[in-house]
């Protein structure tokens, strides 16, 4: 008995559409559009097969072209998937930075209105200290969160188009626990800097590693997730419920006055209602060894035994001015850079189906 040889790819191609052609036969007897459709089913998957054979492949139909249309472009949506991810990690690590590097001296101002009486009287100098080493772990940081928060977006808004709110919140807490990993660290090394607690961000990673431990650099993360996590989901919640009501009653994409308007209003919302959350984040993650706090609820209570409620509020105003900003900034750099680093979306197989059925 003879073994059968390995087929080439040509040789395929040929077989399925002689396949297809005895198929459309025994099918035309009873049903001729069945047939017809059989045949060009085949020529479709041969294509798919072999991607060098898709433009020979003739079947002298605009059907059975639009079949193979069909194949090619699912095979090319396919092998995009890498480059939409890279591209939205680019897009948020140059949105992360830029919205960083513009507001960096707020930030700083809030911080140390915050700190308190653990850093003496208020100083108005260096207001930028810190910036190198914040930029170091703010754009792998928003590299990761738009990494994950765009694909699980996706794929939620897929499965429940009918409650994309939902979609959204599920993506932003994600991507905030992804992010987490990089983030906390990097904001505690920030904020012993912006309280001139070291000279660089090496020197303050190197010593907190040294003397505290992992512990040291994660000091404060229940009171960063505690007030991030809701902070990211009400964020894009409300930015992305927004944009897309906007964009419906326009009938249009929107420009980018009205990107950092809406990014704007998200961002003073959100800031409003997580500063209590972050003057504990501040608290906890400034304290170094003196361990004042123990955790988030001992630091409330004291806080507020000590300064009252208001206490919980302090630099509310430059907070709020900061996020607000920071929306207008991110959300529109974040678009931006989409135009350039994501690649443009390629005509997929409903498109091409739908030019069909016009034909």
């Amino acid at each position: 008995r003879r073994t059968p040889s390995r087929r080439s790819p040509i040789r395929n191609f040929v077989a399925n559409i002689w396949q297809g052609v005895v198929n459309r036969r025994e099918h035309a007897k009873t049903d001729p559009a069945k047939g017809r459709k059989k045949v060009l089913q085949f020529a479709a998957i041969s294509a798919s097969i072999d991607p060098m054979s898709t433009g020979r492949a003739n079947l002298n139909t605009p059907s059975g072209n639009s079949k193979i249309m069909v194949a090619s472009a699912a095979e090319k949506t396919d092998s995009s998937t890498s480059y939409h991810l890279l591209g939205n990690m680019l897009a948020g690590g140059v949105a992360g930075c830029g919205v960083e590097s513009v507001l960096f001296p707020l930030d700083t101002i809030k911080t140390r209105l915050q700190a308190g009486s653990s850093m003496g009287a208020m100083q108005w100098t260096g207001l930028y200290k810190g910036l190198y080493g914040n930029m170091m772990g703010a754009f792998p940081a928003s590299a990761v969160f738009f990494g994950v928060y765009e694909p699980v977006k996706n794929a939620l808004e897929r499965k429940m188009p009918d409650y994309t709110f939902l979609a959204h919140f599920g993506a932003a807490a994600t991507a905030n626990l992804a992010a987490s990993i990089v983030r906390v660290p990097s904001e505690v090394v920030k904020q012993r800097l912006q309280t001139n607690q070291f000279n660089s961000a090496f020197q303050a990673f190197s010593s907190i590693a040294r003397k505290e431990g992992p512990r040291g650099l994660y000091a404060g993360y229940g009171a960063f997730m505690l007030r991030d996590l809701p902070f990211d989901i009400v964020e894009f919640v409300a930015y992305e419920q927004m944009k897309t009501a906007y964009t419906r009653g326009q009938g249009r994409d929107l420009n980018p006055t009205e990107v950092a308007v809406i990014g704007g209003g998200a961002g003073v919302l959100t800031g409003v209602l997580t500063t209590p959350f972050d003057v504990i984040k501040t608290k906890l993650m400034v304290q170094g060894t003196t361990k004042q706090y123990s955790g988030v609820v001992d630091c409330a209570v004291k806080l507020v035994k000590a300064e009252g409620p208001r206490a919980l509020f302090s630099g509310v105003g430059a907070r709020v001015t900061w996020i607000g900003l920071g929306g207008c900034i991110f959300f529109s750099t974040l678009e931006a850079a989409k135009k350039v680093f994501v690649p443009q979306e390629s005509e997929g197989m409903e498109a091409v189906e739908n030019k069909t059925k016009k034909k």
